[in-house]
């Protein structure tokens, strides 16, 4: 196994190819956070970025983007922000992880949402966790037919605050590729407030992530596509997401609603409606991302596992970082993982988010 190591800006077409032929080949890899598109985006606001390409017989056969920082300590391209990271490869290509690690020049690597298929990672596993998805079915017999038969025992009532919602506020209508970017403007707002109200940390506040989210929604590309869908009730503006999709797979990410209108429910008819627009428009899975949310539970037709943990290589900055960093994330699973200290935490964040004062973002 050769592995050399490119830049991501500037991409070769012939690496660009053989990338997504690897994506093609197997399903497990089709989600649009593993896409080179994803990587060269953060690559134009990130420094620090590379890519490690494995060869075998002199041909491209395995991809891992990173970013790696002066100490060697590296993490999965988008950590944080990425909800599926993975060394993309062609079927039956192996390797060893400390070799991919030395080759890349880091001491350690950390990630948070690695798929499941990754067994060279796999000791290296410090917790497995479930990620939602939505096996999606073409129909043509519209949304209210698609809603009845999908949710049988949530259809009435959502579909009635959906007829309220209509006439109380104005006619309402879904556009699944809203090309107008004021309407992303208007996403990113809502999304900001949400995290400051709940006392989240505010993904908004940084510009790269803003700059990311700009330059990703204008990729119009087979494999890579920035979607923004918006529901509206009238000319009003309710609800809007924005993900990325591949060929089959659209990933659920950014979705906020005019909270003014929160008793219509508007962030689950934001989901149902996304999920059949996005049956028609070719999309077999809708992948709700790690996390436990009641409406996950709910939307869910089964589960993938995703994974968090550090390849390392013996040295004192792998021992170091993985000292700091491992008890963090222990401390935030045990509270996510236990109702009793969840909710009191999620009740403490959004008091710290009263006292948090507005940004706007231009």
């Amino acid at each position: 196994m050769e592995i050399t190591i490119h830049g991501l800006d500037g991409l070769s077409v012939p690496l660009r190819e053989a990338w997504h032929q690897a994506m093609d080949e197997s399903p497990e890899y089709a989600n649009p956070f593993l896409a080179p598109e994803f990587a060269t985006g953060v690559a134009r606001y990130r420094s620090g970025t590379h890519l490690a390409v494995l060869r075998e017989g002199g041909e491209p056969v395995g991809f891992l983007p990173y970013e790696r920082n002066v100490f060697g300590v590296g993490r999965a391209i988008g950590l944080g922000l990425s909800d599926c990271q993975a060394l993309v490869h062609r079927p039956g290509v192996t390797w060893d992880a400390p070799e991919v690690l030395r080759a890349c020049g880091m001491s350690i690597f950390e990630f948070d949402h690695l798929v499941e298929e990754q067994k060279p990672f796999g000791r290296y596993v410090t917790g497995a966790f479930a990620s939602p998805v939505v096996d999606l079915k073409p129909g043509d017999s519209g949304y209210p037919e698609w809603l009845r038969s999908a949710y049988p025992g949530q259809a009435k009532t959502t579909l009635k605050k959906e007829r309220r919602l209509g006439r109380d506020v104005g006619e309402v209508r879904f556009v699944f590729d809203e090309r107008d970017p004021r309407m992303l403007r208007t996403l990113m707002r809502w999304k900001s407030a949400q995290y400051r109200r709940t006392g989240r940390m505010d993904r908004f506040a940084r510009p790269w992530i803003v700059d990311l989210v700009d330059h990703l929604f204008d990729v119009r590309e087979e494999h890579f596509t920035g979607v923004l869908s918006v529901l509206y009730a009238g000319d009003r503006p309710v609800a809007a997401h924005f993900g990325p999709r591949s060929r089959t797979v659209l990933a659920a990410w950014f979705t906020a609603y005019d909270p003014e209108l929160h008793r219509y429910s508007p962030g689950l008819l934001m989901h149902l409606r996304t999920a059949e627009a996005a049956g028609r428009h070719g999309v077999s899975l809708l992948d709700l991302g790690r996390g436990d949310k009641e409406y996950k539970d709910w939307l869910k037709t089964r589960e993938l596992r995703v994974s968090e943990g550090f390849v390392a290589r013996p040295h004192p900055v792998a021992a170091a970082h993985r000292m700091w960093r491992r008890p963090v994330r222990g401390l935030r699973n045990t509270v996510l993982a236990h109702p009793t200290l969840r909710d009191p935490a999620d009740r403490l964040l959004k008091t710290v988010g009263t006292l948090r004062p507005p940004r706007h973002l231009d």
